[in-house]
């Protein structure tokens, strides 16, 4: 069984909803990745989802493209996350790691070599924002043999026949986006969510996560009444931004945050 399917698995017998975190890997600097990671667990965060910076994050909002651009200008790559996974592993190896990311870097880097060396760091999910159904046909094997789940998108768009054709080539967790737009858009119906949950989950088994929109512990605490997971990114990253002087502190005050959303889920 993965991290990630016992991960949910404890967490439905604990009738608790799963708290996923995002941050850019290397953002504000590359010592802090390791320490945040650390300090969210500690919180109560359940998987961590790890960004891969990119030149181009079109799914994303202007918080998390600068994010990318800081980290970037960091000198984050591909093969210095994997080697800040493998540090992660070093204390932890229990909490899933998902990197998500885009297809750019994987594909400059190999898919086959990717995945061995994924596998190998100790990371246990991958979410590439830019790869369709289409095209995972050829590439999901090499990710299933290194027990990598492969994880996806859908959107309040996403027609039923595409949701079933996406969510036949899934594993580990669907990533429902909450809302049109890019990452760190602003009004959450949880109603809406609600609704299309339940049509999704007549098409699959797997648990769902929700992104998007969730911007404190109220909405956390509202979409982990109706969502399997809580994914949580652009607050935490604003969070680093206005601390990227004093990148000590990062942390703690991300920490923070995922202990008051821990806190509220849990208390519904």
């Amino acid at each position: 069984m993965s991290r990630i399917e016992q991960c949910f698995q404890n967490l439905k017998s604990a009738n608790k909803t799963a708290l996923i975190p995002y941050i850019t890997a290397g953002d504000p600097i590359l010592s802090a990745t390791v320490p945040t990671m650390h300090a969210m667990v500690e919180q109560g965060a359940d998987i961590l989802e790890i960004g891969v910076p990119f030149s181009d994050p079109m799914a994303d909002g202007p918080v998390i493209q600068l994010a990318c651009e800081r980290a970037l200008a960091n000198g984050t790559s591909l093969t210095i996350i994997l080697e800040l996974i493998k540090e992660f592993r070093e204390k932890d190896e229990s909490t899933p790691v998902v990197l998500m990311g885009y297809l750019n870097p994987v594909e400059v880097m190999g898919y086959e070599i990717f995945a061995e060396a994924a596998s190998q760091a100790g990371v246990d999910g991958v979410l590439l924002v830019d790869m369709p159904p289409e095209e995972v046909v050829e590439v999901a094997p090499l990710f299933k043999s290194r027990d990598l789940d492969l994880i996806f998108l859908l959107a309040p768009t996403t027609t039923s026949e595409r949701a079933a054709k996406i969510c036949s080539h899934a594993s580990g967790y669907i990533y429902y986006v909450s809302l049109k737009g890019v990452t760190g858009s602003a009004t959450l119906d949880v109603n809406s969510v609600k609704e299309k949950l339940e049509s999704l989950r007549s098409i699959t088994t797997l648990p769902i996560g929700v992104g998007f929109g969730i911007k404190d512990a109220d909405t956390a605490s509202a979409v982990a009444s109706v969502a399997d997971g809580v994914v949580v990114g652009s607050v935490l990253v604003n969070q680093i931004d206005r601390l990227q002087n004093t990148p000590e502190k990062v942390p703690a005050a991300v920490s923070a945050i995922i202990g008051e959303m821990r806190q509220a889920m849990d208390s519904q």
